[in-house]
């Protein structure tokens, strides 16, 4: 069996298409399927579209969960409770073409037990947030410690092996396409032109999108924590040299204070605006630590339809 996992925030606009489509992608698999949609306490009607195609197809199924918790733990619970030998994750917003699904698994049956759906371009590429997203897998690619970080968000394949793994994992703060990375097995991709949404506005606030590139930064390097280390003995070094400059001035005769104010003013600002970063750095990590320490549920589910 497949399962098809999508994630539902206010999506009432696009879930009939959506159903459409994704059913009509899994029907060309050749074997049985089921689609988990996770309804991350979505305000308008989507719930209710939901359950209608439930009771005209059982092979529909919704998660709800008691609020908005995010689109990550929404794409995990889906997981968790996912009970295919393989699982497809897709957004719900259709710029992740359901008509993918089939070479997805094509690739799966070949042998690869993790398939990304990598993107070869995008057409919400405009603005400051395709400027973000443009510069985001380059800056992680530098930054983070992971094996690959290819150009993929969650639309892909699992195979039951990778999500038996995954579903061990207890982080809070998560990144699942680099989680996917980081849990190896065999990998492959598959690449697609990544659509703009079928209807409605985005529903990631650029708060939250700037969330998620911290967390999967921070989530797989301690590369920053090094940096404003470096940095630190870059400025003291820095302030060492103008301390020896003052040094030999004063004995040449020459007054320090004609330097003048300015560059004692600078300095003070500079050092200060220094140490407020690696304070802010250093904090980061301390909050992820104190999230994980809590071992709150990472959601709460209030309503199964078609699930066990």
């Amino acid at each position: 069996m497949l399962s098809a996992v999508i994630p539902i925030y206010n999506e009432q606009e696009n879930l009939p298409e959506l159903i459409r489509r994704v059913s009509a992608s899994l029907e060309q698999a050749d074997a049985d399927w089921e689609v988990i949609f996770v309804d991350d306490g979505s305000r308008d009607s989507s719930t209710q579209i939901i359950r209608a195609a439930h009771a005209a197809q059982p092979r529909i199924k919704l998660l709800a969960l008691s609020r908005n918790f995010g689109h990550q733990p929404a794409i995990t619970a889906g997981i968790h409770h996912a009970k295919g030998s393989a699982v497809i994750l897709l957004d719900g917003d259709l710029q992740d073409p359901p008509e993918l699904i089939p070479e997805l698994v094509a690739k799966w049956k070949e042998g690869f037990q993790v398939v990304m759906a990598k993107r070869r371009s995008r057409a919400d590429s405009a603005g400051t947030r395709g400027l973000g997203f443009r510069l985001f897998y380059p800056l992680l690619r530098r930054v983070s410690d992971l094996p690959d970080a290819p150009d993929a968000g969650i639309f892909g394949l699992m195979d039951r092996a990778v999500v038996d793994q995954f579903n061990r994992l207890p982080e809070r703060n998560r990144f699942i396409p680099g989680l996917r990375v980081w849990l190896g097995f065999k990998q492959t991709s598959v690449e697609y032109d990544r659509q703009d949404r079928a209807a409605g506005q985005p529903k990631q606030t650029l708060g939250r999108l700037i969330k998620y590139a911290l967390d999967a930064m921070l989530s797989f390097s301690t590369r920053p924590l090094r940096w404003a280390t470096w940095l630190g003995f870059t400025c003291a070094g820095f302030g060492f040299v103008i301390a020896i400059v003052y040094i030999v001035r004063r004995m040449m005769g020459v007054d320090p204070a004609a330097i003048g104010f300015t560059t004692l003013f600078t300095m003070m600002i500079f050092l200060g605006g220094i140490q407020l970063i690696t304070i802010g750095i250093l904090g980061e990590y301390i909050g992820r630590i104190y999230e994980e320490l809590k071992q709150r549920p990472l959601y709460i589910v209030q309503e199964r339809v078609g699930l066990d």
